[in-house]
């Protein structure tokens, strides 16, 4: 009788062991002294992970695209001016600047209250969730969140997409005047379109009107109130990119300099702001190691 009673015992614990590992993690307090955080998912449940190192790019260092940099830190200096401002849409070419931009304005703006989340493609469904988890922050402590999706794009049956759009149009309570979205994409639409979409003729599973299907895929983007478009650089913009990225490792530009910034753009096939950094640090880390 003994062996029974202590082989239930043992089950029972077993099986409430299991039981625990099923359910929502605890979430952890967020640490409000970080001025950056990503949203991260543990055992079902979100919370805001701390940036201990946050990304800390220079405006300065971002080169040729001077008119989409005016534009953003305006609105990011109405923003946490209080004044009107709008959520911000970067689409364009790879590697030109769009990311390193939002990164940029942390750096410039914290100091006077901003704050970055960053939040991966897959867990916009939990915007709301994090939106009202930094709205009574912010309406106490005078800050200001920019929520970042960086390449931001989705497929044809992601709900991330409904829940964005939820967040930027408001709903029956409006959106804090101290939350902003700022989101990069290659695409400026952000839902697929489909050769089928534009066949007004063919009435798929019972649509009736396909247009307003077609409307609803391409009215994300619009639901942003600014669009800055960037554009690949020509050969002397991506020079000069390099050279500038150069000059941040104490590294001269010189002809072998040129020369091998442009080899490396061609084994990667485009010129582009990331590629020019990305070959600074080749190039400064072989002469370091060679001296």
């Amino acid at each position: 009788m003994v062996d029974k009673f202590e082989n239930l015992i043992s089950r029972a614990e077993s099986l409430i062991t299991k039981l625990e590992a099923l359910l929502p993690a605890q979430s952890s307090p967020v640490d409000w002294t970080a001025i950056a955080w990503r949203w991260v998912i543990h055992n079902g449940r979100g919370s805001l992970q701390a940036v201990e190192h946050p990304h800390a790019i220079s405006l300065d260092n971002i080169r040729f695209v001077d008119a989409q940099k005016a534009e953003i830190v305006r609105n990011t200096q109405q923003f946490i001016q209080g004044f009107p401002s709008n959520n911000v849409l970067l689409t364009g070419a790879r590697g030109t600047g769009k990311s390193s931009l939002v990164k940029a304005l942390l750096p410039k703006f914290s100091a006077q209250g901003l704050r970055l989340i960053e939040v991966e493609k897959h867990d916009l469904i939990h915007l709301n969730q994090i939106v009202a988890l930094v709205q009574s922050r912010a309406d106490n402590a005078n800050l200001k969140f920019i929520i970042f999706c960086d390449d931001l794009s989705f497929e044809a049956g992601d709900i991330g997409y409904k829940a964005l759009k939820v967040v930027l149009d408001g709903t029956i309570a409006s959106l804090s005047e101290n939350v902003l979205v700022y989101a990069t994409s290659n695409r400026k639409n952000l839902m697929p379109e489909m050769m089928a979409d534009n066949l007004a003729f063919k009435h798929a599973d019972g649509e009736i009107r396909p247009n307003e299907t077609l409307d609803e895929k391409v009215a994300l983007a619009e639901r942003f109130g600014l669009w800055l478009s960037f554009y690949t650089f020509d050969q002397d913009e991506y020079l000069a990119i390099a050279e500038n990225w150069l000059a941040t490792f104490n590294v001269a530009w010189d002809e072998s300099a040129r020369q091998a910034a442009l080899g490396f753009s061609h084994t990667r096939g485009m010129r582009s702001g990331r590629v020019a950094y990305q070959f600074a640090r080749d190039y400064a880390g072989k002469l370091k190691s060679k001296a």
